[in-house]
């Protein structure tokens, strides 16, 4: 017996499957929000603030990116403000603005609660070399493509990057090259989130990502 395909049903699976990882993320934020005093969203925002350093992020751009109200991270931060885990600085440009950046305070309650111990690095520890970087090349087609239909801000992912340049070199290994550092790298080594991102013009993001599909 031959089982009937609905058109949708290996996307319904996906779903289903994608539903499952989300499920132990949430337990993976969950224990360490317990580890850390902080409530999931109060984590998030420390965890955001921590990959983008001492540059800061506005309120507007902390709710953007985690995809929550104003309100709720005007709240959240306020309430790390309290724990003097994060402090509100003036933007010299203008002094109406200000930026959120993480204190020592809250970077060391941040560090001590990722053990590395979750449960999704164990399910990616079972996937070998080539399954993680295909996993990876998903997620950022995934992620391009929501930023495209402006469900989600430009991420700082190297395909979105001024300083990238696909498949650059003929080596199979490292074929794409940073100009940030000047150096080639691998599939593998692309990453979602740079410190160093610049985020390139919209017509340049566009002939990258087509000479990354064709590469």
């Amino acid at each position: 017996m031959v089982l009937q395909e609905t058109p949708n049903s290996i996307t319904e699976r996906l779903r289903e499957g994608l539903a499952r990882v989300g499920m132990v993320m949430r337990i993976d934020e969950w224990n360490r929000s317990k580890a850390s005093g902080l409530n999931p969203t109060q984590l998030a925002i420390l965890t955001l603030l921590e990959k983008r350093g001492e540059a800061g992020l506005s309120v507007h751009e902390v709710a953007a990116h985690l995809g929550v109200s104003q309100p709720t991270a005007t709240d959240s931060i306020n309430a790390l403000e309290r724990k003097t885990y994060v402090e509100k600085q003036q933007v010299a440009s203008d002094r109406r603005a200000t930026r959120v950046v993480p204190t020592a305070a809250g970077l060391a309650v941040l560090a001590a609660s990722d053990t590395g111990d979750s449960l999704v690095a164990e399910a990616l520890a079972a996937l070998d070399e080539r399954a993680q970087e295909d996993l990876l090349l998903t997620l950022v087609t995934m992620i391009r493509h929501l930023q495209v239909t402006e469900k989600i801000p430009v991420q700082r992912m190297c395909v979105t990057c001024r300083h990238f340049s696909p498949f650059a070199h003929a080596d199979a290994v490292r074929p794409h090259h940073c100009h940030f550092v000047d150096a080639a790298f691998g599939q593998s080594e692309l990453r979602i989130d740079c410190r160093d991102h610049v985020e390139a013009n919209p017509a340049i993001r566009a002939a990258a990502w087509d000479a990354f599909q064709a590469g």
